[in-house]
């Protein structure tokens, strides 16, 4: 490092000439919200100087504007269905040149061994992969998922040098109450001085305090401007979430102010391949917020200065003597039209084309992952299944669900609503070690007709989610998922008529993102031809109702969850 302080400074002072620099281009200061004309001089990966400079290749940049790579403050990779390098090839044509992901989606299905993959296949992409270690896998006690992790067994990567601290405190009410296995892992993380991540919805008041008190850093699970002001009035730094289900962020932009603008970052969550490919990625977020009224530059700092910032991400942001060369030259500010990106100084995307090639990983560990008991033609019967009953309500684009008390009338093995609506049959079901568990409940809105719709993503465990209007089809869809080692399948007849296999831990596929995104657009378009709301991605959605800490209600393996009591309760009233 001395050498390339050394040659910076003689950079910097013109002493020597730049390996490169950028000419006639406006530079986007996320320091002092500036636009500001001059060269820039990049040598051995990092930002020399701004000013007048001479380097061994010059580009003339005709004015166009240059700013900091754009950095997603928490995602999980596993929600786009790739390995984390076809990830890495689709996002950094976007703009993206660093990502904080948390990998608790494959953690709850494969454990330390799950991280460790995430880190390998991360190691030697063109795109800083940032780690926080997941706090909750479980996500809760009331449901089974593949692996248990407690504060010991985490102490191994806390140290890793990308591992920035822990992931998002799903079980806030484990938190609030002193629960030791979770204040053991708040205590590890901050022992090592790193961040806490948070995830608390609806909570508010001396909750919220108490949530605060333990650490936690940030929250990306605001859905309005008060509960987001009321975070940030007590320090925590706020994600504005657009995700490919729970989309926040033009709903939060009333929260912002100039005072607290520099606290508040983008974030994706969870982005399936169809938008990453048909929108983007931070990108998107950063062109929503312009054309809801927030200035370019404004926009673009909450994508970057504000995310390192946050981790402690040390010359990482912003464009500044000493930062690393991460930029994108934009074609204007208004649409943020991507022309090239450079990471470390190197030109690694051009005109929506990926210039890198992705390394495989032995993924073989990784597979395998669907284990369940087998399934009886009564597997999915509901007991008591008539009178007042508790029903799942959807709420479209949100990850909230509503609960719904209805007199549930059974005809021909089909269930009504008083009104009139056709509920669905939900089911979930054990698919780690075959214990045989399934919980069973009943959905309003979602309106698919004659099939199911099986899934192994079901967010956080991810056992094995199933909705459907008759049980033959929701037996078949479960067992073709078993068959190609998990994914996404639809039923109808008895038949298996659309399907995509997801391989790598039931969550992702070592194909191409386009090859993907292809498969999945052709089932949601066959979901929608079987009576599917346009509201709702079916995948997604389903994908999120088995997840016991976004209220009101949700189902897991164990049963019918009310998150808002935060205890099982039964579908008859």
């Amino acid at each position: 490092m001395r050498e390339i302080i050394t040659a910076l400074i003689d950079v910097a002072a013109g002493r020597a000439k730049a390996q490169i620099v950028f000419k006639n281009i406006n530079i986007v200061n996320v320091f002092t919200g500036e636009i500001i004309k001059a060269d820039v001089a990049v040598h051995d990966g990092y930002i020399a100087g701004i000013g007048e400079y001479e380097g061994a290749e010059e580009y003339d940049m005709e004015g166009k504007f240059l700013c900091p790579g754009f950095i997603d403050s928490h995602m999980h990779i596993e929600s786009a269905m790739v390995t984390p390098g076809e990830f890495a090839r689709a996002v950094t044509v976007r703009g993206t040149t660093g990502i904080i992901a948390d990998p608790h989606e494959i953690a709850n299905v494969k454990g330390i061994a799950g991280i460790k993959y995430m880190l390998e296949g991360t190691e030697n992409l063109p795109i800083d992969v940032y780690i926080m270690l997941p706090s909750c896998v479980p996500a809760t006690p009331f449901e089974n998922s593949g692996s248990i992790l407690k504060a010991e067994d985490l102490i191994e990567l806390i140290n890793h040098p990308r591992v920035l601290g822990l992931g998002e405190l799903m079980d806030f009410e484990n938190v609030i109450n002193c629960e030791k296995t979770i204040i053991n892992k708040i205590v590890l993380c901050q022992n090592s001085g790193k961040v806490v991540d948070g995830h608390g919805p609806g909570l508010s008041g001396r909750d919220i305090n108490a949530y605060a008190a333990s650490g936690v850093r940030t929250e990306h699970e605001c859905t309005t401007p008060e509960e987001a002001v009321e975070r940030l009035r007590l320090g925590m730094h706020i994600m504005l979430r657009e995700g490919s289900a729970a989309k926040n962020l033009v709903d939060l932009l009333p929260a912002l102010n100039s005072s607290s603008i520099n606290r508040c970052m983008f974030c994706t969550d969870d982005r399936h391949p169809e938008d990453i490919l048909k929108h983007g990625h931070i990108d998107n977020n950063v062109r929503l917020a312009i054309k809801n009224g927030v200035d370019p530059v404004t926009a673009i700092q909450m994508a970057t200065i504000n995310v390192g910032r946050c981790y402690n991400l040390h010359r990482v942001g912003g464009i500044a003597p000493g930062y690393k060369a991460d930029l994108l030259i934009l074609n204007d500010l208004e649409n943020i039209e991507i022309y090239q990106v450079y990471k470390n100084g190197r030109l690694i995307a051009e005109n929506n084309e990926a210039l890198f090639d992705i390394i495989s990983i032995n993924d073989s560990k990784m597979r395998n992952s669907v284990n369940i008991k087998e399934l009886e033609e009564d597997s999915f019967q509901i007991k008591n299944d008539h009178g007042q009953l508790r029903i799942i309500e959807l709420v479209p684009n949100s990850l909230i669900t509503k609960t719904l008390i209805s007199e549930v009338i059974k005809t021909d093995g089909k269930y009504y609503s008083k009104d009139g609506e056709e509920l669905l049959k939900i089911a979930v079901i054990e698919r780690h070690n075959a214990t045989g568990n399934i919980g069973l409940g009943l959905v309003s809105g979602l309106g698919l007709k004659d099939g199911a719709i099986a899934s192994s993503v079901a967010h956080d465990s991810h056992n094995i989610v199933v909705i459907g209007d008759n049980d033959r089809d929701m037996k078949r869809a479960v067992e073709e998922l078993e068959e190609i080692g998990g994914g996404v399948a639809i039923a109808s007849g008895g038949e298996i008529i659309k399907y995509l296999g997801l391989p790598i831990a039931g969550l992702m596929s070592d194909s191409p993102i386009e090859e993907i995104q292809s498969i999945l657009a052709d089932l949601i378009e066959t979901a929608y031809k079987m009576g599917v709301n346009k509201d709702y991605d079916p995948s997604m959605t389903l994908s999120f109702l088995a997840l016991p800490v976004i209220p009101e209600i949700k189902l897991t393996d164990l049963g019918l969850f009310d998150v808002n009591s935060f205890k099982f309760v039964s579908i008859n009233i």
